[in-house]
């Protein structure tokens, strides 16, 4: 058996079941008396509930139940909360309209839920779905965020004036304004970042059990954080004591944040199963997920830089409008202030830096945190912007980066925006990803694709990007309902195996075998004897999920402090049978010895002795070898890198091919190279399809017309290209791993890296900026107008 510990590319020990078809996702799991529930969703985007008769529904064959928002408000049941609170610039807190579970008297989006039907069969239920009786009073709507704060727009809630959740702020305006009063240049560039559908594989699903004997809820569900929703749901909308309400997440076809947030749905089928007394299943169909899975993304920003004469960044000024969608998500309002507007210094040492966000309501599906979460909306703000100011002022883009870069030697790096960076080389990166892409070579490529009618570009994108947010107490202090530690419980059984309970969640990112990997490594016990558990309230002490890079740097952290407490442990243990002095006693891939001596014992050894004390020092130590162990991280971890991205325009059709990728990351000390680097090529295919294919698209109407893969268009396979990973490596400084996190590098650094080589390939047209996504219809257009212009000249 080979290396299996830190470093070693171990194959995925969970994709055996998965690639032979045994992975158990929510839809796989079936209760006896299982009852099915269709939601019935509105069809309109803002309008008043008239009349909602259900009678005939309620009469269709196999229907059992059906049930609206005035029959759940009647039982007292809570709207959906929200988990972060954000303060505007006048100290006032944001506002927060109610979120019914179904909706009472308006809907204000497609795709708000209305009534349950619950039967027999899907089917059953489907087809009474029909024979609702909803009669609606259409309002007037508002789909997008300048619409909203239009004088006079439609509101989307009574009592919010305006559409504005939250007029918030961050930095030293003063600072800003002076240091612009004073700049040689300033450059402009105003810019959206695209809604996008998250639109994982498997849709959201939602099992609710209730047993009779015990008055136990269990409910089975596609979710990224259980023990989250177990604390919503329970004590803000059904009032249903932690100790009676277990929440499972099995397998999960991957979540991108999209399975974060508390569901109306989990909340719905969990209440009619004590309702009804019988289980109650939902799956989405995918046209639902379109129209019912938070959004993402949704920026218009206008970024302006300050410059001296020298191209040195001096200040910046960003205003951005941020869609919060027609109700509150869980973690809605920390997207576009502390996740974005504090990493708007990026990888460059500008000195002051002022970000106003202004938050609004609109007819929409609410929006919330997609993969990378604010921070691909502040990195691709800054690249696109650096890019500008090397076309506006003429400098070379890679020295302009290069020439505002925090240096290696000056970190610990305190930012004008919060946060402190603790490490990275920003350089090192850059280098190493130019050198791989070939970066000095490619006017001979350009060349050589405009002699085939090709145009041809290359695009660059240096990021840097915030993971594992904390510590509690800070985040706390910035609006946080909850806190951001992690817990492991690491259990040696008596024969020396090894189980270790997570309150991380896996989803895709390959836990089971990166986390065995780190309890062999430390423990000296083969990765095939080792169990990952996760995503069950009712096996592992309170955690708080996966999102946001968190799960090696958190909660393998908190593995690690309870490993140390198994081996000091196994110390006393292995002094007392070797009679020395537990100084005395070192450990060493999975063996106790006496300094200086061949005395040793196996972790076998020590923990049957702990397990069946016979010979064991029972006056100092209680018999067993369990640990659990909480870690809040100090800091948050900073990953970072360099992307570069090689395409060509075909002329005659706009449409765009991608000749060469590479990434160049920066996520500290790797665990498993092969799982990074397909955590790195799946982020950039997702960060390709947000710069050249996919946006959610409403009408002025609020509409939403996107709303099927018939006209929302994802990445393929034919879209994509062999994309080229490498790693660079400065350790984070504050937890004991040295990581820093890697599942959402690919989506943040891609996206300005490639629409950065689109704007280069059609240099000669004088394209300055153009929004994602650079589809083919819209290059198209702009060749097609450019092309007298071109010919005149």
């Amino acid at each position: 058996m080979g290396f299996e510990g830190i470093g070693a590319s171990v194959r995925r020990k969970e994709d055996a079941r998965f690639l032979s078809g045994r992975g158990h996702y929510t839809d796989d799991i079936n209760r006896p008396g299982q009852l099915y529930a269709f939601i019935k969703r509105s069809d309109r985007p803002h309008a008043r509930i008239a009349s909602l008769q259900t009678a005939q529904a309620a009469a269709a064959p196999g229907v059992v139940a059906v049930f609206t928002g005035a029959d759940m408000a009647a039982d007292n049941v809570g709207g959906l909360p929200c988990g972060w609170q954000i303060h505007s610039k006048d100290g006032s807190p944001m506002a927060e309209p109610p979120h019914p579970v179904l909706a009472i008297g308006k809907v204000r989006h497609v795709g708000d839920p209305v009534a349950v039907v619950i039967a027999e069969s899907r089917q059953a239920a489907k087809d009474a779905a029909e024979l609702l009786e909803i009669e609606y009073d259409d309002l007037p709507a508002v789909a997008t965020t300048l619409d909203a704060l239009e004088p006079g727009a439609p509101t989307v809630h009574d009592e919010v004036a305006g559409n504005v959740c939250y007029d918030w702020h961050i930095g030293d305006k003063a600072m800003v304004d002076a240091a612009f009063a004073r700049a040689a240049k300033v450059v402009k560039l105003e810019l959206t970042n695209n809604r996008l559908v998250p639109n994982a594989m498997e849709p959201r699903a939602a099992l609710g059990d209730f047993d009779t004997s015990s008055g136990d809820f269990t409910l089975y569900t596609t979710s990224q954080n259980p023990h989250v929703i177990r604390l919503l749901m329970g004590a803000f909308v059904l009032h249903i004591p932690e100790n009676k309400l277990r929440v499972v997440a099995p397998d999960v076809g991957g979540g991108f944040g999209s399975k974060i947030y508390h569901y109306a749905e989990e909340a719905i089928v969990t209440w009619a199963a004590g309702k009804l007394r019988r289980p109650v299943k939902w799956t989405a169909e995918r046209n639902e997920s379109f129209m019912s899975d938070a959004h993402g993304r949704d920026h218009v920003s206008t970024a302006e830089m300050a410059l001296d004469a020298d191209g040195t960044f001096l200040a910046l000024r960003v205003a951005t409008i941020a869609n919060m969608g027609a109700y509150l998500s869980t973690f809605a309002p920390c997207v576009p202030t502390y996740l974005y507007a504090t990493l708007l210094a990026g990888v460059y040492k500008t000195p002051a830096i002022y970000a106003e966000v202004k938050a609004v309501f609109t007819n929409t599906v609410p929006v919330d945190a997609y993969r990378g979460a604010g921070r691909p909306e502040a990195t691709y703000l800054l690249e696109r912007l650096v890019d500008v100011i090397a076309h506006d002022t003429g400098m070379d883009r890679v020295e302009i980066r290069r020439k505002n870069f925090i240096p290696a030697d000056a970190f610990p790096y305190q930012t004008p925006v919060a946060l402190q960076y603790d490490s990275g080389n920003h350089e090192m990166t850059l280098k190493a990803a130019l050198e791989a892409a070939d970066f000095a070579g490619f006017e001979a490529r350009r060349s050589a694709a405009r002699a085939k009618g090709k145009l041809r570009g290359i695009g660059i994108s240096t990021y840097l990007e915030a993971c594992g947010i904390a510590p509690s107490a800070v985040v706390g202090s910035l609006g946080a309902r909850a806190g951001l530690y992690e817990v492991a419980n690491v259990k040696v059984h008596p024969t020396g195996s090894i189980t270790v309970y997570t309150g991380t969640h896996s989803h895709g990112q390959g836990h089971e075998t990166t986390f065995a990997q780190l309890i062999s490594d430390q423990m000296g016990v083969p990765i095939d004897q080792i169990e990952v558990v996760h995503g069950d309230t009712s096996k592992i002490p309170f955690g708080m999920g996966t999102y946001g890079s968190r799960s090696l740097a958190v909660g393998g952290s908190a593995m690690v402090k309870a490993m140390d407490k198994i081996i000091a442990k196994g110390k006393k243990i292995a002094a007392h049978l070797m009679e020395a002095a537990v100084e005395d006693i070192e450990f060493d891939k999975g063996t106790f010895k006496v300094a200086g001596t061949d005395k040793s014992k196996t972790l076998t050894d020590i923990s049957l002795a702990a397990y069946v004390p016979h010979n064991y020092p029972i006056e100092e130590l209680e018999p067993g070898l369990d640990e659990t162990a909480f870690y809040d991280p100090k800091n948050f971890t900073f990953p970072g890198g360099c992307h570069v991205c090689e395409l060509e325009i075909d002329q005659e059709t706009g449409v765009v091919e991608l000749v060469n990728f590479v990434a160049v990351d920066d996520v500290g000390r790797v665990i498993n190279p092969m799982i990074v680097e397909g955590q790195v090529q799946g982020g950039v295919a997702q960060g390709v399809g947000q710069a050249l294919l996919e946006s959610a698209i409403y009408d002025s109407n609020g509409q939403l017309l996107s709303g099927s893969f018939m006209d929302y268009t994802m990445p393929r396979a034919n879209d994509l290209v062999n994309i080229s990973v490498g790693t660079e490596i400065t350790l984070c400084t504050h937890n004991p791993l040295g990581v820093k996190g890697c599942g959402e590098v690919g989506a943040i650094g891609s996206p300005p890296a490639v629409i950065n080589a689109v704007v280069d390939a059609l240099k000669e047209y004088g394209i300055r900026h153009l929004d994602m996504p650079a589809t083919g219809a819209k290059l198209w257009q702009i060749l097609q107008a450019n092309r007298p212009k071109m010919a005149a000249e």
